[in-house]
């Protein structure tokens, strides 16, 4: 039996395409920043991270389908091989996002300008995007990543243990519910117990998140925006953290197993 099927490449799709948007999130306040409209920025991105959040939401149960549909024998090493593709196309989605960084910069920062100019009217800023006209002009501003771009980065601007703390984050995160998936079929009698524990996993990802990332970021953009801070430390901040978001992603591969066993084992605690 085939472990990389149709439905693998379905909920592929869709991871690539959360950690996309999730990763073009760390461009937002440089967009804010250069444009100087923080607030605006934010609640633009609010509705990518609405079209992220229905895309988890879709491919959930897709996912949870794939334990339901393992094969008797080797259903351990078969599942195992198809959660790996999916933190795959994690790593994936990531690098996409970080290839649309220089472009989502420029094209997020008119798109604020034009948000201000429709006095906050998102349906009519989303029919000036789709204009042709605009259309054609986006294309124009199309860019790969230079390595001009870390030419003013410093080492001093960049705290390690952030850093780290990221990397670990995004790890836990990409492999929350993977995890409390695959420890259902390492503890069949608290099968349910271990896969209502992902939203605990990625609940406290999140709250780790809000704590120790977001608001050293924020402040360092509004630090530029009153004219405090430099906008290239701020530019050197959000790259380290895509790049660290990006070695989570790879960090996730080696945790899984891990992960799942902690979870099976935790839930002995709960039943």
């Amino acid at each position: 039996m085939e472990f990389f099927t149709e439905k693998v490449l379905f909920i592929a799709l869709f991871i690539f395409i959360i950690h996309s948007i999730e990763t073009l999130a760390y461009a937002v306040r440089l967009s804010g920043a250069r444009v100087k409209m923080i607030a605006s920025a934010l609640s633009l991105f609010n509705i990518m991270v609405i079209v992220s959040r229905l895309a988890n939401m879709m491919q959930q149960p897709f996912t949870g389908s794939l334990i339901d549909n393992a094969p008797k024998e080797n259903a351990l090493e078969f599942v195992e091989a198809q959660f790996r593709v999916l933190i795959g196309a994690s790593t994936a989605g990531t690098i996409f996002g970080i290839l649309l960084l220089p472009t989502f910069i420029a094209l997020f920062s008119r798109a604020i300008i034009h948000l201000s100019q429709e006095k906050g009217s998102v349906p009519s800023l989303v029919k000036r995007i789709f204009s042709l006209a605009y259309i054609k002009r986006g294309i124009t501003h199309f860019s790969l990543p230079k390595f001009s771009y870390l030419r003013d980065t410093k080492m001093k601007d960049i705290p390690i243990r952030l850093f780290c703390v990221n990397m670990l984050i995004t790890a836990i995160y990409t492999i929350g519910v993977l995890a409390a998936l695959y420890s259902a079929l390492l503890a069949p009698e608290r099968a349910s117990t271990a896969i209502m524990a992902s939203g605990l996993i990625n609940g406290i990802a999140t709250i780790l998140l809000v704590i120790f990332i977001d608001p050293k970021l924020s402040v360092i953009a509004d630090d530029v925006v009153n004219q405090k801070g430099s906008y290239n430390k701020l530019k050197s901040m959000s790259l380290m953290m895509v790049i660290s978001r990006l070695l989570g992603t790879i960090l996730a591969q080696l945790l899984f197993i891990w992960g799942a066993e902690y979870i099976a084992w935790f839930t002995k605690f709960i039943v």
